[in-house]
């Protein structure tokens, strides 16, 4: 197949950057980037043809940048050509669609597949316009407006007609793709028909994400990978800490190291840090390149994930794949991916006490440890290697494509 990526604000390129500067950890740099990334590549491999359209974000880079085999990354002319958070794109998707439009005009896709909401309206528009053949058009959200207003009320810095455009974008794609069955739910919730409803997830690359090493005998350290966003629940981590003496955190992610000291996100943990009488114990890594998350993961005891709410969640993924237990609030696609007692541990979110005990009983029990960890990493090359995750992926494609043909 010919398959069209939109992906408006997450370059595959960036996952695949290697200098922490230009790598994964900020505000809006993340899953999003790696499963496109990684899915794009995976199909190119498995024969088919990918073109990713991303906005141009700097004026520097060419118009079309070979990815891998089979895929292409596109850089599209939608608004300036520099660097603009993801919630204040909107004004630009016409634009983008617009471009969209034109290259597909005569040569179109046998399938697009739009990666976040805003990715849909401009694919809507050049998938779906008036008196022209339809190209058919799969939706996958990463996250739901629905879910972010829930949890961060007025922090929420969505646009206000965010909620609404989902709901609309959600009737209109021929198919839409979740990526854990609590997403069902919220998209049943919001008006999407559920017979166009498949859950795909997202998967990880079993060749980086590996077990080897191993963390210091003696030597109990926690780690925590994230974006450095207040709803990662960082914080829950740091106060867990608390209760865990002789223990250790690592906390990668945000900015690069040597401006750890200017992000404000930084600032207030560290205050936590200071509050909670463990200063001394916590290491802010800063943003990693790609290549330097698989040996932290392997370097830990216990990896903690515990944000608030979390869309699908990569890091239990990888961490599971280098054999190491997780400890992971009981939301979103955290229910799907950890076998609770079995890979690790599920606990409410935002309660630092329920992460310590869970931690505890890792640190105090070597051999629950490795039997957790041994049982990750099957369930991740079982379930989520990225060939199975693009395999399922093609084949909503083509029922999509199938789907198009009768409607036409």
């Amino acid at each position: 197949m010919k398959i069209a990526m939109i992906s408006e604000h997450a370059s595959p390129l960036a996952a695949k950057c290697g200098p922490p500067e230009k790598g994964l950890g900020g505000a809006d740099g993340g899953g999003q980037n790696v499963f496109v990334a990684e899915l794009a590549a995976e199909l190119g491999r498995q024969g088919h043809y990918v073109t990713v359209y991303t906005r141009r974000d700097a004026p520097a880079p060419p118009d079309r940048v070979r990815f891998a085999p089979g895929v292409t990354v596109e850089h599209v002319p939608a608004g300036p050509p520099e660097r603009i958070a993801k919630d204040d794109l909107l004004p630009w998707m016409h634009d983008f669609g617009r471009h969209l439009e034109q290259r597909w005009a005569a040569d179109p896709p046998d399938v697009a597949h739009a990666h976040f909401w805003m990715s849909g309206l401009a694919a809507i528009q050049a998938a779906q316009p008036p008196g022209s053949r339809h190209v058919p058009l799969v939706q996958t959200y990463h996250a739901l407006g629905t879910v972010k207003r829930r949890h961060q009320g007025d922090k929420d810095t969505s646009p206000a007609s965010r909620v609404r455009l989902e709901r609309a974008i959600g009737r209109a794609a021929d198919t839409v793709i979740a990526t854990c069955s609590d997403e069902t739910a919220e998209l049943t919730a919001m008006g999407v028909p559920g017979d166009r409803v498949r859950v795909v997830p997202c998967g990880v690359d079993l060749s980086l994400f590996a077990p080897g090493g191993g963390p210091d005998a003696g030597r109990h350290r926690l780690v925590v990978l994230s974006r450095l966003v207040e709803r990662k629940g960082v914080d829950t981590a740091i106060r867990a800490l608390a209760h865990l003496p002789g223990a250790e955190l690592a906390v990668a992610g945000g900015p690069p190291r040597g401006d750890l000291g200017g992000d404000a996100e930084v600032r207030r943990l560290r205050k936590v840090a200071r509050d909670a009488g463990v200063a001394g114990r916590v290491e802010f890594l800063g943003r990693l390149g790609r290549g330097e998350v698989a040996p932290l993961l392997r370097s830990a005891s216990v990896v903690l994930t515990l944000p608030w709410y979390e869309p699908f969640g990569m890091v239990p993924l990888e961490a599971m794949a280098c054999g190491v237990p997780v400890v992971a609030s009981a939301v979103g696609g955290h229910l799907d991916t950890v076998a609770d007692g079995v890979t690790g541990t599920l606990v409410r979110p935002r309660d630092p006490d329920a992460a310590a005990d869970a931690v505890r009983a890792l640190l105090d029990d070597p051999a629950k440890r490795a039997a957790m960890g041994s049982a990750g990493r099957d369930r991740a090359r079982g379930r989520y290697s990225w060939a199975r995750v693009a395999a399922d992926t093609a084949g909503v494609y083509r029922d999509a494509a199938a789907l198009s043909e009768v409607a036409a």
